[in-house]
């Protein structure tokens, strides 16, 4: 190893350097311009690269421990990778761990509880958890990490308005901490950590894997409906009176679309403006459709994906890109979806707009969502009844027009926003300030937050994300 890289806290970290660590690591140790450290580096939205000092890239908790020690002597930060979907900050002089190596999946069909690893992706789980006719509190993209979802809270499209946040049903996380101590953090031992780990994501130490429950959940009825552009507000005006009214076995969201004109779409969405329902029902068909009759007459639908159909394919409801791109995003929560927000939003993103944002999405939450698990966790979203959610697609030449669009969305939704936000929907581009992560935590969240911050990693080496200061 030839390569050398400036580090604000340490100068340069060159070969020598590392040699103890390269020693002790059964997976590889990395310096910008080496084979692999591009690769390992390389996350979902290519807008935000990281280009770390070193990368370790950890073939178990061992690694991960190593890796840690290494940070914290030379006073470096530590940023963490599995999937890298929720990517902060470029991670410039900082320690990059990466566990998509460790990608174990058992289940325990008896006990209905999974066990994963860090690296582990949920298609892995489904497709094992539906080997013994279970399911896990997946998102809406299967190919996302599992770990950081659930450490951001996790918001299912089918299970989560009956069964509540992901972090809600985590047993068991077994973490790396900022003395290099690896720690089993449940309801009954280190609960303080326990309770931070679940929604305050990244903040806490490096999870190497997570214990959560199971459910008997093999089925759904849903998928989309795609209306024209045209109907916008129709559609919109009858999903809030409509969503409002659903039971709590039953999903929705709602996203406003400019399709760019790919080949692996439909023909009738290729290059489309048209307004995607997402919905399921866990349900008989009968009575999902009995549910969706309503929106069926609100406009003429382009396109019918409604059906009953096996867990594993709940990738079919939001039909969320799989493959890396270049975007830009922001999210609010909102407090109320009132007809004057509907008419904004038309406004904004209707036929008579030239909004350039490819979608503006609406979900709706509660249920289960609002109320507080056995164990409670850091989870601040909880009692909020709307998120929403836009992006943008284009590179940084694009960056001024997308970013001024998604500012002034998130903007004129001021009147209805709550200040607490959902971790997972954050972006690179908001919740980064102290005052700002506080805002997103709530004053009374944050402190405690921060005062088990200060136990756990007093250093604050776990930084390079929406980052909880420790308590003074």
């Amino acid at each position: 190893m030839k390569q050398s890289v400036a580090s604000p806290a340490t100068g340069l970290i060159q070969a020598e350097d590392i040699t103890d660590l390269v020693a002790v690591t059964d997976g590889d140790v990395l310096l910008p311009g080496e084979p692999g450290y591009a690769a390992e580096c390389a996350g979902f939205n290519v807008n935000n690269p990281l280009e770390p000092a070193l990368v370790v890239a950890a073939a178990g908790t061992a690694d991960v421990q190593h890796a840690v020690r290494f940070a914290r002597r030379r006073s470096l930060p530590v940023a963490i990778k599995a999937t890298a979907h929720q990517v902060v900050q470029p991670a410039h002089g900082a320690v990059l761990i990466t566990t998509s190596r460790m990608t174990g999946v058992t289940v325990d069909p008896g006990r209905r509880v999974a066990r994963v690893e860090a690296g582990a992706r949920w298609a892995q789980v489904i497709a094992e958890a539906a080997r013994h006719g279970l399911a896990p509190l997946v998102g809406s993209a299967p190919g996302v990490g599992v770990v950081g979802y659930t450490l951001g809270g996790g918001l299912s499209p089918t299970l989560g308005r009956s069964r509540g946040y992901a972090a809600d049903h985590v047993r068991l996380i077994e973490v790396v901490t900022a003395d290099g101590v690896q720690r089993h953090a449940t309801a009954e031992t280190e609960r303080d950590l326990f309770w931070a780990l679940r929604g305050g994501k990244g903040n806490f130490g490096v999870v190497t894997a997570l214990e959560f429950d199971l459910f008997p959940v093999t089925r759904f009825y849903g998928g989309g409906l795609y209306y024209a552009g045209q109907h916008l507000a129709a559609v919109l005006h009858a999903w809030r009176e409509w969503v409002q009214q659903l039971p709590e076995d039953a999903t929705s969201s709602v996203m406003v679309q400019r399709l760019p004109p790919a080949p692996e779409l439909p023909e009738v969405l290729r290059g489309a403006f048209v307004v995607h329902l997402r919905f399921a029902h866990l349900g008989s068909p009968a009575d999902a459709e009995g549910l969706l009759a309503p929106l069926r007459a609100a406009a003429p639908v382009l396109l019918d994906l409604m059906a009953d159909k096996p867990l594993t394919a709940i990738g079919d409801i939001h039909l969320d890109p799989a493959d890396p791109l270049p975007y830009y995003d922001r999210t609010t929560s909102l407090r109320e979806v009132t007809a004057e927000t509907i008419e904004t939003l038309v406004e904004l993103t209707g036929p008579d707009s030239d909004c350039p944002l490819l979608g503006v999405e609406l979900r709706a939450l509660g249920g289960a969502l609002d109320r507080e698990p056995a164990a409670p966790n850091a989870v601040p979203v909880r009692g909020v009844p709307f998120v929403v959610f836009a992006l943008g697609v284009g590179g940084p030449d694009r960056a001024g027009e997308l970013r001024g669009a998604l500012d002034t969305v998130v903007g004129a939704l001021a009147p209805w926003a709550s200040a607490r936000q959902a971790p997972n929907f954050l972006s690179a581009d908001e919740g980064t300030s102290a005052a700002a992560v506080r805002a997103i935590y709530g004053p009374e969240r944050y402190d405690r937050l921060a005062a088990v911050k200060k136990v756990y990693d007093p250093g604050n080496l776990f930084r390079v994300n929406h980052n909880i200061r420790p308590a003074a």
